[in-house]
């Protein structure tokens, strides 16, 4: 069974970046698709992006596009989320995990249909 562990949140101001790693142990990712969600204190948790190493596939958020990107490093087994130009609403507990399917559904991002994640990183961003 894969664990993960996330790392890379902090506080920054309104308009800065910060990148989210996530590093997989027990095995690779390689085998569904992966991504990350986020929860802020009191809400519903969100799927900010989706992707499949499998077939490639990729989803974002609306919320996310043109800011964050979704990446992992050769191993298959470090994924990272950059973010760009963060604003306070994107203040949230961020997790990473794998989806059950091996493609992303973009469905199940909405719905952040998690199968398994990590204890995820705070992320504030200040005003």
């Amino acid at each position: 069974e894969v664990q993960f562990v996330e790392s890379g949140g902090g506080l920054v101001q309104a308009g800065g970046s910060v990148r989210l790693s996530c590093a997989a142990s027990g095995s690779s990712f390689d085998d569904r698709a992966i991504g990350w969600f986020r929860q802020a204190p009191g809400k519903e948790r969100e799927g900010v992006s989706c992707f499949s190493e499998i077939d490639g596939t990729e989803y974002d958020a609306d919320f996310v596009k043109g800011r964050f990107t979704i990446s992992s490093d050769e191993t298959k087994s470090i994924l990272y989320l950059q973010m760009n130009n963060l604003q306070p609403e994107d203040t949230a507990i961020y997790y990473c995990g794998t989806f059950r399917t091996r493609a992303c559904v973009a469905t199940d991002l909405e719905a952040a249909a998690f199968g398994s994640w990590g204890q995820g990183t705070q992320v504030t961003v200040s005003s």
